[in-house]
């Protein structure tokens, strides 16, 4: 998200999340000094996440801190002890990571203790995410006991896949490219019946 008005629409479809891109890298990016009413625009039972991308620790906690972010996503080559400093901070963590066929879900372990959640996203070679899926039959692969965000090129038409997957871990699902109208601005209508579909 990074237009107030649209952020305020959106909020009022009901999301459990909002995400807010501090990569400069990306099209979705909130820039340095953004309008404060983005964040003040979000409900207050909707928790404001900062996506971040190999970015120092220092930093991440400023921003937090300034834009009273409740969740980081951390969607770099983050170590678990970057990851550890900044739950020791007090900041949730979502580590994503990009998953292919070949993805050993056991290389999570060592983030086990140091994160709140996982995210799994389809591997690409673009930086911030592709829009792609991964086949999610590889989930069936995944015994750990961390909840996970599912994300990558997710539209309403993958509803009845999604809810097709059988794993007690599956936490939430990310949504941002199939329902924008432009980079950083969704479709409020489409968000609206997609939530209401899937808490159905």
């Amino acid at each position: 998200m990074c237009d107030p008005l649209n952020v305020k629409e959106i909020g009022e479809t009901k999301p459990d999340f909002m995400g807010f891109i501090f990569f400069s890298g990306s099209p979705r990016y909130v820039g340095e000094d953004p309008d404060l009413t983005l964040y003040h625009n979000v409900p207050h039972n909707v928790k404001k996440i900062g996506v971040f991308m190999n970015e120092g620790n220092h930093k991440i906690l400023n921003l937090s801190i300034r834009n009273g972010l409740d969740m980081i996503q951390l969607h770099g080559n983050e170590s678990p002890v970057s990851c550890l400093q900044l739950k020791l901070a007090g900041l949730s963590v979502i580590k994503a990571f990009n998953i292919d066929q070949k993805f050993n879900f056991d290389n999570l372990r060592p983030f086990m203790p140091v994160c709140d959640y996982f995210l799994f996203d389809a591997k690409s070679e673009k930086p911030g995410g592709s829009g792609c899926k991964f086949n999610w039959g590889k989930l069936t692969e995944y015994k750990l006991d961390k909840p996970f965000f599912l994300s990558g090129g997710i539209s309403s038409e993958d509803m009845g896949e999604i809810k097709s997957i059988e794993n007690s871990s599956f936490f939430a699902v990310d949504i941002n490219s199939r329902f924008e109208i432009a980079p950083g601005i969704k479709n409020a209508e489409a968000v609206n019946n997609f939530i209401m579909e899937i808490k159905n």
